[in-house]
């Protein structure tokens, strides 16, 4: 049996890439526990569906996303949501280490298909030996988390 690698990841807002946070997890976790850690990391508190993307570097059309392999919550595959062209993988069976990722590379991750939270996430580095923790685990965070919900945070200060 192998044991697990360590990932360490730089998860910035797309539309603002001062604000990110630096999030440690093992190889044997999955992309829901990535999700998890993401969504607590930014001070988030109503849970959406999300998907992870594994888009090609440097592809800025929205079309990237249909392209892409897709790791998404578990309800989107309960419905073809129009995707029968696409294989869509379940996050909550997905392991870190089962994208085989090197480091340095980049990926896609949004979460609330409403309200559009897209996040771009770097993988910066792959440990073989790491402290015995609890992860995932947050160890760093740059920026102040912006509301979840901001068009009801103007509409509560005209109230």
């Amino acid at each position: 049996m192998t044991k697990p690698q360590l990932f360490v990841f730089k998860v910035s807002l797309s539309h603002d890439k001062k604000i990110w946070r630096r999030i440690e997890i093992r190889g044997d976790q999955s992309l829901d526990q990535l999700h998890e850690s993401i969504f607590q990391a930014f001070d988030r508190y109503d849970p959406h569906m999300y998907s992870f993307y594994l888009t090609k570097p440097g592809s800025k059309s929205r079309k990237r996303f249909s392209e892409a392999p897709e790791f998404t919550h578990p309800f989107m595959l309960e419905d073809d949501f129009g995707w029968k062209h696409k294989q869509i993988q379940d996050a909550t069976k997905t392991k870190i280490c089962d994208l085989l990722l090197q480091e340095k590379t980049k990926f896609e991750y949004l979460f609330d298909f409403g309200d559009e939270w897209f996040h771009e996430i770097t993988l910066e580095k792959i440990l073989d030996i790491f402290p015995k923790k609890k992860y995932p685990i947050l160890t760093q965070k740059k920026g102040e988390s912006p509301s979840q919900y901001p068009e009801f945070d103007e509409e509560d200060e005209y109230e």
